[in-house]
């Protein structure tokens, strides 16, 4: 199944206070150790968003993980914020199949333009994509090959080779990943485009900076992500970057950068996350 259809809500009913509720599922194979990825969960969350917001793009995304998703139904409950000519905010609730919330976010939606689309805004860059090996010349870093969580097969991620180096046991020295993300093949040879729902997931896919360095490797819960989407991306595979540099009090912070098969800057985020017990 595609992204899309795995990440797919439908509306259930609107209460007299104006929550309106959406049923999804938690599909089997986006997990890593048994625990649906945080990324995927946010996508699904963003969709009913959308949805109730009447706005085709995610344009900021706040989401605090409280328990661990699992395989399964899930709903979604949506309560407006604010609507303007320009953006609707809205609440949301990711509730498991026992009730209880998954995620709290936030967020707020509107209409992006198109990176392939001439811009009417000023603009300042002051970075660029990383500097890597082509998308064709990165190996395909999946799930029977290398041992990886069972997500892997439903991306398809290309890591940087000085940053992959951790998964034969080795450390860069750097707490940093850099790679591309687009999705897998299908059966015609054809992929899903990244959408600006897709975008959420690019910027929680990759495996953690803190690999690369000498800590603890394990499980990595994240507490709180929020992602800025700049614009919907062009076709083809994205650049990404995640850093960090600050590793205290138990927890990391990761910062990261998503680029479109053209150069534009798309989607940041930044993550708060716990460091593991070794």
């Amino acid at each position: 199944m595609s992204f899309a259809a795995d990440t797919a809500v439908t509306r259930t009913d609107v209460s007299e206070e104006g929550t309106v509720r959406f049923a999804g599922e938690v599909h089997d194979g986006w997990d890593i150790g048994g625990n649906a990825n945080g990324g995927y969960l946010l996508a699904i969350a963003a969709r009913a968003m959308r949805d109730a917001s009447g706005r085709p793009d995610p344009v900021s995304v706040t989401a605090h993980y409280l328990r661990p998703g699992k395989p399964g139904p899930v709903s979604v409950e949506v309560q407006p914020v604010k609507e303007g000519k320009t953006f609707a905010s809205v609440r949301a609730n990711l509730l498991g199949a026992d009730g209880r919330p998954l995620l709290s976010l936030l967020g707020t939606f509107g209409t992006l333009s198109s990176t392939l689309d001439a811009s009417e805004h000023h603009e300042l860059v002051d970075a660029a994509p990383p500097e890597m090996p082509s998308f064709e010349e990165c190996k395909p870093r999946q799930h029977a090959a290398e041992l990886a969580p069972a997500f892997m097969d439903k991306v398809d991620l290309r890591l940087h080779p000085d940053d992959s180096v951790f998964s034969s046991g080795q450390k860069s020295g750097e707490a940093r990943m850099r790679g591309w993300f687009a999705w897998p093949e299908g059966a015609d040879g054809e992929r899903e485009e990244v959408d600006t729902i897709g975008l959420l997931q690019a910027t929680d896919a990759f495996p953690p900076t803190i690999f690369n360095v000498e800590l603890p490797v394990g499980w990595v819960p994240t507490v709180e992500l929020t992602t800025h989407v700049r614009a919907r991306p062009a076709p083809g595979p994205l650049r990404c970057e995640f850093t960090t540099r600050f590793v205290t009090g138990g927890f990391l912070e990761e910062d990261g950068e998503v680029w479109d098969a053209t150069g534009r800057l798309v989607a940041q985020s930044r993550q708060l996350a716990l460091v593991p017990r070794g």
